[in-house]
């Protein structure tokens, strides 16, 4: 005979009297969470109460119902109507929905309360999402629906955003497929088809971090803080039909360009227009480019310009600025730092003294027909105009001075030819210590870690020449120190010369570099400063021995290690057998250069360099790739992308060591190098996503 299962009786409900409602002490919500009780009574007050209260009979003595009710379970909903009664927005005697609980029922109060409160689960986001989107369908606004639910706007905007993703990877979230901020990171992109082949990649990957899946929505996009993207701003790129991708979840940093081709466009319109400018200036030629390679304008002579002098109202207008400068500062002369807007301020007035006193200059016209510009963009993104500049065919030709005296400067001695190398080798050896790579291929390592291409390390070492003559310019002990070290090889170990100092610097061109360097953080600093002392310099000689006579010891120093810092040459150059310089003397020069990065503790990655397809990946083997892979985010990394053919890896490549701070062993600096080794390697023990990617 089967057993009859027994049924269950729930507990009554009915309404009660609010002033018959007493807050229980058997409520285990003891910690303020969530909304505050003044939130909540405002949502009661909008749509009622929505759920109802659990009461129990409180008993007197004897045992007998006294007509008051306590609440164990709902005690926020109790606070938000006893404030509301309060505010007199709601009767003392208003009927409460309660779910009655039996006297001396076997459940305890605590019991209740704590089921309550824990036997809940919290709306899933997607279904908040939902809910959101079908209420602004219905005719809400986001500010209405944010102000509905004690939220920001900006919450509702997040949530609606997940519109833009694929329905298909909306269903993997719903199933515990990926998570929330996995979904969010799609929602950078509206392209349906290229956030589903994104998730078939990295669901099959360990590191499936967001913003692995952000760095791949945007490969093939521009950051709003791009140069060109400054230059011809959002506004003009939206007009001209161009669009951006926001995150609306992370700092964008002004969102992504989707269209490079519109960019590019409108970057080469307007320095067409500038240089139409520029040309109408006078000009015999202006040319124009996004950027020029480093030292081209070393095949030009400059012509002479001058300063246009101030205004009457500029001038006025800059005792102004003065004024108010020194007075902040003498306010503030006490103070620790000065108040945000004060701050603020000071540097609005320092910008504005400056665009004062860097004083365009003004050319003869007769010079100007006959020379040209250069307009380009420049790092920052603004306009770069390089006036003045002379094609030495078109230089006035002068009579040549010839003196019987011997050399070309009238001194009897041979004229300098260009050489600096005093150790010649015929051997050609190429060893070396330090952190240089041998350019001898070895037959048996053709199809592995080959030493690298003579262009590639010429060009990695162009970059390191670049970045060492910041550092050895913005430190002048170290120049000093050089200097002196130079000199007194020439004195205590060569002949000296007959001149008055025979001490010269002479500027190393560097014509073999990569494409990426002439818009580097080096070349920005390297012009920068280069431009600020050209400004200052008076024009006469005299005038200069007595300018530099009258200088402090520290513009002095400054300006040493400045001039000094154009003879620095760390470059590597494949030297031909037999010639004037061996390649035992370029290794001789780098391992100096060596001991002069290290000196200086020159970092390549703070100074920019970052490894690409175009720059190192494109232009080694496949197993140079894998070694810094390997190097830079483990084992596991290099192995998930060894069956990828050279392309494909060398992009993997350049994408994985996005921001790992990894180097070549050409631009590593010892000291430096491994303790970046070990910062490198740790990173990517703790963050074993990383080295999925």
């Amino acid at each position: 005979m089967a057993t009859a299962i027994p049924k269950i009786t729930l507990s009554s409900s009915r309404d009660i009297p609010f002033n018959r409602l007493v807050l229980s002490q058997s409520n285990v919500r003891r910690v303020k969470s969530g909304l505050s009780i003044e939130e909540l009574a405002r949502d009661i007050e909008r749509r009622g109460l929505l759920q109802s209260l659990n009461v129990r009979p409180v008993l007197d003595g004897e045992g007998a119902e006294t007509g008051t009710y306590e609440v164990p379970a709902g005690g926020r909903r109790f606070r938000a109507l006893e404030l509301l009664v309060k505010q007199k927005k709601l009767a003392k005697t208003a009927p409460v929905p309660c779910v009655v609980r039996e006297a001396g029922s076997a459940i305890l109060a605590e019991d209740d309360s704590l089921a309550e409160n824990v036997q809940r689960v919290a709306l899933h986001p997607l279904d908040q999402f939902r809910a959101f989107r079908d209420m602004l369908e219905k005719g809400m606004s986001e500010e209405e629906i944010a102000a509905a639910f004690f939220v920001a706007p900006t919450v509702v905007k997040q949530r609606l955003r997940l519109m833009t993703v694929s329905d298909k990877l909306l269903e993997i979230y719903e199933q515990d497929g990926m998570k929330l901020e996995q979904l969010m990171a799609f929602s950078i992109s509206d392209d349906h088809a290229r956030q589903e082949q994104v998730w078939n990649i990295v669901s099959q990957s360990h590191n499936r971090e967001p913003y692995v899946i952000r760095r791949m929505l945007t490969e093939k996009t521009v950051r709003a803080s791009d140069a060109r993207a400054r230059f011809v701003g959002l506004e003009a790129y939206i007009v001209a039909g161009g669009h951006v991708m926001r995150d609306l979840f992370e700092a964008d940093d002004g969102g992504w360009l989707q269209d490079p081709a519109i960019l590019d466009r409108l970057v080469m319109e307007k320095l067409q227009e500038a240089a139409e400018q520029v040309r109408a200036e006078g000009w015999k030629w202006v040319e124009t480019a996004l950027s020029f390679p480093w030292g081209h304008t070393r095949q030009f002579a400059e012509i002479d310009g001058t300063e246009v002098p101030l205004a009457d109202e500029e001038t006025a207008r800059l005792e102004v600025l003065h004024t108010e400068q020194e007075t902040i500062e003498a306010e503030y002369a006490q103070a620790d730092e000065y108040p945000d807007e004060v701050d603020a301020r000071l540097g609005e007035i320092e910008q504005a003294i400056l665009a004062l006193e860097e004083r365009p200059l003004a050319f003869d016209p007769a010079d100007m027909a006959r020379a040209g510009a250069f307009v380009s963009l420049a790092s920052d993104g603004t306009l770069q105009v390089e006036r003045g500049f002379v094609l030495p065919e078109d230089m006035p030709i002068e009579p040549e001075e010839v003196d019987d005296a011997g050399g070309a400067d009238g001194y009897d001695h041979a004229a300098y030819d260009g050489r600096d190398e005093r150790i010649a080798d015929d051997d050609g050896d190429a060893g070396g210590e330090g952190n240089t790579i041998s350019p001898d291929v070895d037959p048996d390592e053709e199809d592995g870690t080959k030493p690298l291409p003579d262009r590639l390390f010429t060009e990695l070492t162009a970059w390191r020449t670049l970045a060492l003559r910041d550092a050895f310019a913005s430190n002048p002990h170290i120049a000093l120190t050089e200097l002196l070290h130079t000199l007194v090889r020439d004195v205590y170990w060569q002949t000296p010369g007959a001149d008055c100092l025979e001490a010269y610097v002479r500027e190393i061109s560097l014509p073999v570099h990569s494409p990426d360097m002439p818009g580097s953080l080096p070349v920005h600093a390297l012009r920068q400063r280069n431009e600020g002392w050209k400004h200052d310099l008076p024009d006469d000689e005299d005038a200069l021995w007595r300018w530099i006579d009258g200088l402090d010891d520290a513009s002095r120093m400054a300006l040493l290690a400045h001039c000094l810092s154009f003879g620095v040459n760390a470059l590597y150059e494949r030297m031909p057998a037999y010639g004037a310089v061996s390649q035992r003397s370029v290794t001789e020069r780098l391992k100096r250069a060596d001991r002069l990065a290290s000196a200086l503790s020159l970092d390549l990655v703070e100074a920019g360099w970052q490894p690409t397809v175009e720059n190192y990946f494109g232009r080694v083997t496949k197993a140079r790739i894998l070694q810094a892979v390997r190097e830079a985010r483990g084992d596991e990394a290099a192995d998930r992308i060894a069956h990828l053919k050279k392309p494909d890896m060398a992009r993997e490549a350049e994408r994985l060591l996005d921001g790992s701070g990894w180097l070549p062993e050409a631009l590593r600096t010892v000291g430096l190098a491994d303790q970046a080794q070990v910062e490198t390697v740790t990173a990517g023990g703790d963050m074993e996503a990383i080295a999925a990617e």
